[in-house]
């Protein structure tokens, strides 16, 4: 089966684990350093370092100090731990439509949805392309929301010539094994306001305050540490910093790679019959983690199933997260988002990872071209 998406690690990597493993360090040493400041780099804003995406987002909802009685305006087309993350902070999700080209979150739509409660407006890169951030950006100001980039897809992305990292006020990656790099489980919150990313490191570190400066008693001891408000344990450890550190390097041959797989597809996918291809802002460089298309005739479910049984990993990404028993069982109902649910009806992902061949797309595309033409 040719996956949706796969993971590359070369000899470079294996080493930079091994000499982790073999080193004083496996947790809370300086690999992990290494890799929040290799990270800024690319990110635009310093960065923490956590254990996987779902806890960046959790965390970042925590910096922000997202809690009970709070509103929180996403998106739908999302995995659900965008939402699920503030929903176990105790706030109120509300899902904003999405537009209909890009599946971003319609600046339109969180406009009408702003109440005296909404705290955070929470964006996704959908596919890996970023949403509209400078429309958005105005948008949480005049609400006195925090402005949150769900950015699991989109590290390596530009909008405007600036880096995802740089565009809302907390952003959150993931580097689980098919997104742009790999930790093999990983996530990071990067912000360039230094009291909300202090926030996010005190609570990925169980809430560990040392700081004397803020400290409640300051004569107990140089070992003294206080616990000031709840945090969790998401720290990422050396050994997947290691991996983290060398991914990096690869990243511009990851992004030219991932482009050129995209034009590929854009190229010969352009005529076939049924089918929407994913569209590109001018302002925009992303660098997709998704190519997702839209199998139009209501045929995506056949589509589905004939490329599974030719041996091609296509996905769909994803289902409305208001639809999840999770939702529905508190109050939400199907048809609050019809272009979200429009664009889920059609949503087909196509392989797209590093190592791709031409070869291995030639046939995905002939396969996809066979069964729409039949």
């Amino acid at each position: 089966m040719l996956p949706y998406g796969r993971q590359n690690v070369t000899d470079a990597d294996i080493e930079a684990v091994t000499a982790a493993l073999r080193s004083d360090w496996l947790t809370t040493g300086p690999k992990v350093d290494l890799f929040e400041n290799d990270l800024a780099r690319i990110a635009g804003a310093p960065c923490v370092s956590v254990s996987n995406g779902t806890a960046a987002l959790h965390t970042a909802y925590a910096a922000a100090g997202i809690g009970a009685g709070d509103e929180v305006i996403t998106t739908p087309m999302t995995f659900w731990a965008t939402a699920g993350t503030a929903t176990t902070l105790g706030a109120t999700v509300v899902f904003a439509d999405v537009e209909e080209d890009t599946a971003n979150l319609d600046p339109y739509a969180v406009e009408a949805a702003i109440t005296p409660r909404t705290r955070a407006i929470a964006a996704v890169d959908y596919a890996g392309h970023p949403a509209e951030y400078d429309e958005l950006r105005k948008i949480a100001d005049s609400a006195d929301a925090t402005l949150i980039a769900d950015a699991a897809h989109a590290i390596g992305s530009t909008y405007r010539g600036r880096p995802v990292g740089t565009l809302a006020d907390l952003t959150t990656f993931s580097f689980f094994p098919t997104k742009n790099l790999t930790t093999a489980e990983g996530g990071a919150v990067a912000s360039t306001d230094p009291a909300l990313l202090e926030r996010a490191r005190i609570f990925r570190t169980v809430g560990l305050v040392r700081d004397p400066a803020v400290l409640r008693r300051t004569d107990e001891g140089p070992w003294f540490y206080e616990v000031q408000e709840l945090g969790l344990n998401y720290r990422l450890p050396d050994v997947l910093c290691a991996l983290g550190s060398s991914q990096l390097r690869r990243l511009g041959d990851f992004k030219a790679r991932r482009v050129a797989l995209s034009a590929r597809y854009d190229e010969f996918l352009a005529d076939v019959p049924g089918l929407r291809l994913p569209v590109t802002r001018d302002y925009v460089d992303p660098m997709r983690h998704l190519y997702p298309v839209r199998v139009q005739g209501g045929r995506r479910r056949e589509v589905f199933e004939r490329m599974r049984a030719a041996g091609i990993g296509v996905q769909v990404n994803y289902i409305p997260v208001y639809w999840h028993p999770l939702y529905e069982d508190l109050g939400y109902q199907r048809g609050m988002c019809p272009n979200a649910e429009a664009f889920y009806a059609e949503q087909l992902s196509l392989p797209l990872f590093y190592d791709l061949t031409d070869a291995d797309q030639d046939r995905v595309i002939e396969t996809l071209r066979t069964i729409l033409e039949s």
